[in-house]
């Protein structure tokens, strides 16, 4: 694609997970990193290995993961060389990320006033944990214990479990990332830049979407039930097939019951007054699984995968990573790049087209 943001440039101060993947976005889109790490304390994140990934090596997977097409820079804050350094920096710079704890901005010296009045123009987006004046420090674990993730995911026989991915961290992203094209949108009418954050915490919790609205509106309290939809059903009930794949259904309406009940061959539960109505379904939801177990058995996953597509009706196949980057289509999304010798892979970051 096109270079949109090509001239734009962006200083990354930030570390680990929320505001790199920032910084990687307006990368991919055309503008010019550069990403600024402590001469002996870089990203922590460079140090995040697998058992399996050398321990020679300047970086991680991790590290590379939401860290691309960016010039490095070792810079001391504290360092009044550096320091100066890194003002000239931002004397040109478009937009800084940072996501500095609670006081280190003054520790520093590069409190928003100082940077704007370096710079007028230049567009702050900052990551922090609870909220700005907050001194917590914050890891996605904690925010997903502590915003109801936690308490939802899982089973009830597994208790509470943490989301596979830095989900928090991935929603902060893409706040901070919407407020700071507005940014950018205001400054060509205004001329100014200005300084903005996103807390963790507030984007977790406006993530909780549908289960904050069940219980602001109806008290319900989420409980763990696995792939479950408290408001849909069947949805995310987990069915073997014939040739031993792991497949699960996202039955949506009663059009959708009704034609998986007919290909399944069980046209009798689209009118038995337990399964009828999606309300229903969901009060009776164990005894349905319990009678499209045998009837899913007995097919193959392609068989009732293809056969489900053709009519519109969601269904698909429980896929690990390797099945996953088995298909093209997940192939043209990884983004090649050598860093410090390093071949790195990761999934882009600007998936519109």
């Amino acid at each position: 694609m096109s270079a949109p943001l090509e001239g734009i440039r962006v200083i990354d101060a930030s570390t680990v997970l929320a505001g790199p993947s920032v910084a990687t976005f307006f990368a991919e889109l055309g503008a010019d990193v550069v990403k600024i790490e402590h001469p002996k304390h870089p990203d922590v994140t460079r140090n995040w290995k697998l058992p399996s990934e050398s321990k020679d090596s300047p970086l991680s997977a991790y590290f590379s993961s939401i860290n691309y097409r960016k010039a490095y820079a070792s810079l001391n804050l504290k360092d009044e060389k550096d320091l100066e350094v890194f003002f000239e920096y931002i004397s040109s710079a478009d937009i800084l990320i940072t996501n500095f704890k609670h006081g280190d901005a003054e520790k520093f010296g590069i409190e928003d006033e100082k940077l704007l009045a370096q710079n007028p123009q230049l567009i702050i987006g900052k990551i922090n944990g609870y909220g700005a004046e907050d001194d917590r420090v914050a890891y996605d674990l904690i925010l997903q214990a502590e915003s109801g993730f936690m308490s939802m995911n899982g089973t009830p026989e597994s208790g509470p479990v943490k989301m596979p991915v830095a989900m928090i961290d991935v929603m902060a992203a893409h706040h901070l990332k919407e407020g700071i094209l507005l940014a950018l949108y205001e400054r060509k009418k205004t001329g100014k830049g200005k300084s903005m954050s996103v807390s963790l915490y507030d984007a977790a919790v406006s993530s909780l979407v549908n289960q904050a609205s069940n219980y602001l509106m109806a008290d319900h309290i989420p409980q763990r039930i696995g792939s479950l939809h408290p408001n849909i059903a069947p949805y995310g009930e987990l069915f073997q097939t014939s040739d031993n794949a792991t497949i699960t259904f996202a039955i949506g309406s009663n059009d959708h019951f009704q034609k998986l009940c007919t290909e399944l061959g069980a046209e009798e539960l689209i009118t038995d007054k337990r399964f009828s109505e999606n309300q229903s379904r969901v009060v009776n939801r164990e005894e349905l699984h319990k009678k499209l177990i045998p009837l899913v058995a007995k097919r193959t996953a392609d068989s009732v995968l293809t056969a489900l597509q053709k009519v519109n009706v969601p269904a698909g196949k429980i896929k690990d990573l390797k099945d996953v980057f088995s298909s093209d289509k997940a192939q043209s999304l990884v983004r090649e790049e050598t860093i410090s010798g390093v071949l790195t892979k990761r999934i882009t970051s600007v998936v519109f087209k």
